[in-house]
């Protein structure tokens, strides 16, 4: 197909260079007659007879690579004088490296806040465990043993110790109480002269 563009119409490289096109023109395949600004950029900058040797040198797989290499590198020479295809590469170098930056930072962020949702979770479960334990032992319509509440609580197992003090105390008193009337009758008696009548 190239063969028959060349038969036809010169290459673009060869009517930039004002020649006749022959068959074998190692331009043609590469620099079809409807992109002339192509090979013009690559003249300009390389010199169509450094292109020549550099193609001729290379095996024909390659020399398409080679030529769309040479027509990027020209463009951008053409473009940025001072630093041409390297100020691109510099300048998507920096970028790649902000990019880095920022996927970094997005990272601890996103740790720091999975641990956060951790430390809920956790203490969301321990509740419901808690609350869970509460109730299978002491369902709600059925209030807590009464010797659970005494071991529980400190003060209603010291009202309770005073109140059965206070049944062992008015026991013993009663049993002093019943003793009381006898004791106070020998009490009385000792007290009491018995008087002596005259022989």
């Amino acid at each position: 197909m190239a063969a028959s563009a060349s038969s036809t119409s010169p290459c673009a490289a060869c009517k930039f260079l004002r020649r006749k096109c022959l068959p074998e023109c190692v331009f043609a395949p590469y620099f079809p007659p409807d992109q002339p600004q192509k090979f013009a950029n690559v003249h300009k900058v390389f010199g169509a007879s450094n292109v020549t040797k550099l193609l001729n040198d290379l095996q024909p797989q390659q020399r398409e690579d080679a030529v769309n290499s040479l027509a990027y590198e020209a463009d951008m020479r053409l473009r940025d004088p001072v630093y041409g295809c390297v100020g691109v590469i510099s300048l998507l170098q920096h970028q790649l490296r902000q990019l880095q930056i920022d996927l970094t930072c997005a990272k601890t962020e996103l740790s720091k806040y999975q641990n956060t949702i951790t430390i809920s979770s956790l203490a969301a479960a321990a509740a419901h465990h808690h609350h869970h334990f509460h109730h299978q032992f002491f369902p709600v319509n059925q209030p807590a043993p009464a010797h659970f509440m005494r071991s529980a609580s400190p003060a209603a197992a010291t009202l309770d110790d005073s109140n059965n003090n206070g049944y062992h105390s008015t026991g013993t008193l009663l049993s002093i109480n019943a003793f009381r009337p006898a004791t106070v009758a020998g009490a009385a008696t000792e007290g009491r002269r018995t008087p002596v009548e005259p022989s």
